[in-house]
């Protein structure tokens, strides 16, 4: 009987389109994740590209239980409420429209 090998058996760390940081590199700015690549071969590996503010991409290692995952060398993920990246402008918050019984209330 033949074992499938699926990307359920790794503990992905990060996600495409996840923004993270590392701990010990500053200077590469934010980065965002553009493509992941997960092995089906039992034993492979699970990788994870990432583009930083500097231009440069690097790759790491995307699972958890492995000593060499992104998460151990100092990535770690940005959570934020801003939806841009490389400081790009946020998507405006909606106006809240005030009924016409409150308008008058508030003298307009």
């Amino acid at each position: 009987m033949a074992m499938e090998y699926t990307t359920r058996d790794k503990r992905i760390y990060l996600r495409l389109g996840d923004r993270v940081t590392h701990l010990a590199h500053e200077e590469w700015g934010e980065g965002a994740v553009v493509e992941e690549r997960t092995s089906i071969v039992p034993g492979g590996t699970c990788l994870v590209r990432l583009l930083f503010a500097d231009g440069r991409q690097r790759t790491f290692n995307n699972d958890l239980d492995h000593e060499q995952c992104a998460y151990f060398f100092g990535l770690r993920r940005v959570f934020s409420r801003d939806f841009g990246f490389f400081g790009e402008a946020s998507p405006p918050k909606p106006q809240r429209r005030l009924g016409r019984r409150h308008r008058s209330a508030a003298g307009e």
